[in-house]
């Protein structure tokens, strides 16, 4: 391969506490939880907006905050949750407290409190480099319309949802022999639907436990039309209400595709973009509730269910996760059923708790990184209790425990190996986690 080299002097624009990378449910509610704390943070965010796969991916409703009649989720994901109700943008179905919003108020609501408590916003930037010391993080450089520049910082969070940082850092990540990735999936908006009418209303709430939500009448039609017309590799499909009359959040498509490689993705996103239309012209042909149907949005990404696990002091196993195992650090919780897509059938496994689970701080740190931790996809899981945890509940109560864990290394000056781990969960609790 042919190489250029290029060697410049990059400014140094700030110094922070904190920088936390990536602006989804886990980076900012880390970057708000970090703040509140007490230390300074900065937040970097490639696109113009937060919210990541929930604005970015349109992936809705956002689950699983209470299971078998309790919330397992609280503290700042939960007050997200009531600011956003207050401005009329998140609709909560109980029991589970599966919460349906509007993408638009969610960034606006999400932008609103990581500003309001202090944070300094690096939108629009893509991390594209770390500056290492050993194994200690000294900053990170983004590419912006200012150029190249350096963001230094004393603990950095990698929410990043592919765990960008980490890689680059060199964190061992964990290798699945035989096994692919979960396939990602292009959400759309579809307007002009009949939302009032039986089988959309019923199919757009995500309110019964122990069910899985999708369309059951639709899904047949499309597996006995897939033997007459040309049907794309499809899931479920899932409606949810944007609480909007007549415009529902649709998922659909199915791809296999790995966001960790430029190429590949920008394959499957092409065709999926190709099949989100191909789908609307079926609903609309063969549904009556779809006849005046259009799309009025598709996704500015694809929505990623897995890719990168880090390799951390401790793997999340799946014997532990079905049995709900308490951890002396556990720092969050998890009720999302086990949830596995095939990429090249409409097939998913889907395995239902008996009980809320357990995530372990040492999940969210890795042998050897003084002053990174991770939060939301990228958590040391293997392949079965991850296709739990990757749903963004359990990916804010992961942010909101490591912009804590992140705070207390900082003042402490020690590293995140080192702080005191049962006194983080007492700190946590008394945020309101639910830990018990």
């Amino acid at each position: 391969m042919n190489t250029i080299t290029i060697t410049k002097k990059i400014p140094v624009v700030a110094s922070y506490d904190v920088v936390v990378c990536g602006g989804g449910p886990a980076g900012f509610i880390a970057a708000l939880a970090a703040s509140r704390e007490g230390t300074k943070v900065a937040l970097i965010e490639r696109y113009g907006f937060l919210g990541g796969m929930a604005t970015a991916g349109y992936v809705a409703p956002m689950s699983v905050f209470s299971y078998n009649g309790e919330r397992n989720i609280g503290g700042l994901p939960w007050e997200f949750i009531e600011r956003l109700q207050a401005m009329r943008g998140a609709f909560v179905e109980e029991p589970l407290n599966n919460v349906a919003f509007d993408p638009e108020l969610y960034k606006l609501c999400a932008q609103r409190m990581v500003l309001e408590s202090g944070v300094d916003l690096f939108m629009n930037s893509y991390i594209s480099s770390l500056v290492m010391d050993g194994q200690d993080v000294r900053a990170v450089t983004i590419e912006n319309k200012n150029g190249t520049e350096a963001i230094k910082g004393k603990v950095f969070i990698d929410a990043t949802g592919d765990g960008d940082v980490a890689y680059m850092a060199g964190v061992p990540m964990q290798k699945y022999e035989n096994s692919s990735l979960q396939p990602s999936s292009t959400y759309f908006i579809l307007s002009g639907v009949d939302t009032s009418s039986p089988l959309v209303r019923q199919a757009m709430h995500h309110n019964k436990q122990g069910v899985n939500c999708q369309c059951v009448p639709i899904r047949k039609r499309l597996i006995e039309l897939s033997k007459e017309i040309n049907v794309p590799t499809f899931g479920g499909p899932w409606f949810c209400t944007t609480l909007h009359e007549g415009t529902i959040a649709v998922n659909i498509t199915r791809a296999s595709a790995d966001s960790c490689d430029n190429r590949n993705f920008t394959q499957a996103e092409c065709a999926l973009r190709e099949d989100c239309f191909t789908f609307a012209s079926i609903l609309r042909k063969y549904f009556k509730e779809f006849k005046d149907c259009y799309i009025s949005s598709i996704a500015p990404q694809m929505g990623v269910r897995e890719s990168r696990h880090i390799l951390g002091i401790h793997v999340i196993t799946a014997n532990e996760y079905l049995n709900a195992y308490r951890y002396w650090d556990s720092v969050s919780r998890s009720s999302h059923p086990v949830d596995i897509h095939s990429e090249v059938s409409e097939k998913q496994d889907v395995l239902f708790l008996k009980k809320a689970a357990y995530i372990p701080y040492r999940a969210l740190i890795a042998n050897g990184f003084p002053n990174l931790i991770v939060a939301g996809r990228t958590v040391s899981a293997d392949k079965t209790s991850f296709a739990s945890l990757r749903v963004q509940a359990s990916c804010m109560g992961m942010g909101q425990a490591a912009g804590v864990a992140a705070a207390v290394s900082v003042k402490d000056a020690r590293a995140v190996q080192d702080i005191d781990a049962r006194q983080l969960v007492v700190k946590l609790s008394r945020m309101g986690a639910f830990l018990d």
